[in-house]
């Protein structure tokens, strides 16, 4: 006979896809905790809050704050060699707008550690979808909802613009299919 599952553990079933942001949870937020950062948000838009020129030279490594405190933390950053004289000129302005992004006086000092950054993955660019063809064009002006014509004329502009089916490797194991939730 199977054990009685224990309800206030498990969580309710959703019936959608779901982020794996969302699936991680707080697993995620200890682990820059543990690396010394209270929030990840300063990793993930260091070129928000510095701007992109000295983003590229400049990548925060920790925040550290006194014990007990969140505030007069001092923050870590891990600088391309010959731009540290420059960064630590720029040290006051850096404290500003960190300070600015947390909302609070949360760092009164940078230091500074020479090292590479390394370099940031560019993104494909993606093909322009061919124009829809005209014996498509015609069925889609009949629906109303303008965002599900949009996407259908998308999809049929893509397929228009394919070669055929996509090239799989055979010696690659067998890739997961992508499944989207319409919500």
């Amino acid at each position: 006979m199977a054990k009685p599952r224990d309800k206030k553990y498990d969580s309710p079933r959703q019936g959608r896809v779901r982020p794996a942001g969302e699936l991680i949870g707080e697993v995620g937020g200890l682990a820059f905790k543990r690396f010394g950062f209270v929030q990840g948000a300063v990793v993930s838009r260091w070129g928000e809050i510095v701007g992109e020129r000295y983003a590229g030279v400049s990548l925060p490594e920790s925040i550290r704050f006194p014990s007990g405190s969140r505030k007069n933390g001092t923050l870590t950053l891990l600088v391309q060699g010959a731009h540290a004289p420059l960064m630590q000129h720029l040290g006051p302005m850096i404290i500003e707008r960190v300070n600015r992004f947390f909302g609070y006086e949360a760092i009164n000092k940078v230091a500074y550690r020479q090292g590479v950054i390394p370099a940031k993955a560019e993104r494909p660019e993606r093909q322009a979808p061919a124009p829809v063809p005209t014996e498509l064009g015609e069925g889609l002006r009949t629906i109303a909802d303008p965002e599900l014509r949009a996407c259908l004329e998308s999809l049929a502009g893509q397929i228009a613009a394919s070669s055929g089916p996509p090239a799989v490797d055979k010696n690659d194991p067998k890739p997961l299919p992508i499944i989207r939730s319409i919500t």
